[in-house]
């Protein structure tokens, strides 16, 4: 195990030596292709926006380089191999920005949001870009038509973020979604989903975003890759507030996601560390909003669907039929290509947590049978369940923290606390744990009766 250091560097010609520490292995990330352009995906970024009639700010490029580097470490650096507790990694950056000292006032923020969203620690530092890239940005083509984006919201492809986009739409708002080109099963939804609503919403001049950004499998010498991918959404989030710096005005990113999902309550009491995410959790995005404004970023990111379940998102959408028409393009399986073994294609499991906790959302919003989405467990009455394999584990742990509530209420103002401090959210802490009950309540009538146990 050993301590990583990442530094990133501008061209070739960029040669500033950043020393490594004890016991600290250093890898240079090279942030330029060819002669000036940026690299992993951050020139595209830049030329997309810039067709949009969007030109961000330098300190909204510096995000994006951050988020580079956040990306690479995360998932570059294996935590079985250079964690002493199977997890946590010790992670230091040297990011070349527009205003360092800017960025340097704002370090304590960032470490303290790096380290609750991934359960690592971080050290960040920065330095000045060199001269030849003090400035990166290319003001979009003067034109008398102004970019019609008045808000920004992340679209992944799944269930949450298609009702965020209709809502907006249906209301007459005309966003620039915010997408984030991963996997294949992801982009595939990601296109699918917003050719439906391009169809549906002609009149509109809505469009999206999407940025691509992958590094090469061997990038840390001697180390193993990382897929548990904890750090993912900042880069959603670097991604949508690039953007938003552009806007010309104050902006909102929207981050559409239910408040059980939020949350993250571990189910049981195994559930923590790895296996709690905290993606969209109140506390790491009340941090994002406390780095825009040091930065002196004018815009926020915000959840409007923090006090809802996904059942009552789904029922609440304000087109419940283009809802319907669209949802089964739509993925929500934390692994939609395991079935590949059994010679299936990218479906949903049925059994993962975010599935269960789909297919009751979809249940409660429609009412049974109506929810065409594809399960490879289709019926979870039809036999009894393995706890000591995946078709199992999540139902039982659905099931324990049900009753668990049951016997007592009280324990959900609690347990709410467990994925992290909610001391930014007093004013919430009923709603919080109100929309925390209400979401296993909705669990509850789906797992209701279906048999599990150790084989």
């Amino acid at each position: 195990m050993k301590r990583q250091l990442l530094a990133g560097r501008f061209g070739p010609d960029d040669q500033l030596d950043i020393p490594a520490g004890r016991d600290e292995q250093r890898t240079y990330l090279q942030l330029v292709a060819g002669e000036k352009s940026l690299d992993h995906g951050i020139a595209g970024a830049l030329i997309s926006l810039k067709n949009l009639g969007i030109t961000p700010s330098e300190i909204g490029v510096d995000l994006l380089v951050l988020a580079a580097h956040v990306h690479a470490a995360d998932t570059r650096i294996s935590r079985a191999e250079q964690s002493q507790d199977s997890w946590t990694r010790e992670i230091r950056l040297v990011v070349p920005v527009s205003d360092a000292p800017r960025w340097m006032a704002a370090a304590p923020i960032l470490e303290s949001l790096l380290n609750f969203l991934t359960g690592d620690r971080w050290e960040l530092g920065f330095r000045a870009r060199p001269s030849r890239f003090e400035s990166v940005v290319e003001p979009a083509a003067p034109s008398l038509i102004a970019h019609p984006f008045d808000t920004l919201s992340l679209f992944s492809g799944g269930l949450d973020s298609l009702i965020g986009a209709i809502d907006l739409l249906h209301s007459g708002k005309t966003p620039l979604l915010i997408s984030h080109s991963g996997d294949g099963a992801a982009s595939d939804a990601q296109n699918k989903l917003f050719s439906g609503l391009k169809a549906h919403y002609k009149q509109s001049s809505f469009e999206r975003l999407r940025v691509g950004m992958t590094f090469k499998q061997d990038l840390i010498k001697g180390v193993g890759p990382e897929d548990s991918t904890r750090g993912r959404s900042f880069l959603f989030f670097a991604i949508g507030v690039f953007a938003g710096t552009g806007l010309g005005r104050s902006f909102t990113l929207r981050v559409p996601e239910n408040g059980l999902i939020a949350l993250n309550v571990p189910l049981d009491p195994l559930r923590l560390g790895s296996n709690s995410t905290r993606t969209t959790h109140p506390y790491y995005m009340a941090r994002w909003n406390d780095l825009l404004s040091a930065l002196g970023i004018d815009g926020k990111v915000w959840n409007p669907f923090w006090d809802k379940t996904k059942g009552e998102m789904a029922s609440g959408c304000l087109n419940p039929g283009l809802l319907k028409q669209l949802a089964g393009d739509s993925l929500s399986c934390s692994s939609p290509t395991k079935g590949r073994w059994q010679g299936l294609g990218i479906e949903h499991c049925g059994y993962c947590l975010p599935c269960l906790i789909r297919r009751a959302a979809l249940e409660a919003a429609w009412g049974a049978g109506n929810d065409d989405t594809r399960y490879t467990v289709s019926d979870l009455h039809a036999q009894i369940l393995d706890t000591r394999k995946a078709e199992g584990v999540q139902i039982r742990s659905f099931q324990y923290a049900i009753e668990r509530l049951k016997k007592q209420p009280q324990l959900a103002a609690l347990l709410i606390h467990k994925p992290g401090s909610l001391a930014d959210e007093t004013a919430h802490l009923d709603q919080l744990a109100d929309v925390y009950k209400r979401g296993l309540a909705e669990v509850g009538k789906l797992v209701a009766g279906v048999q599990t146990k150790p084989s």
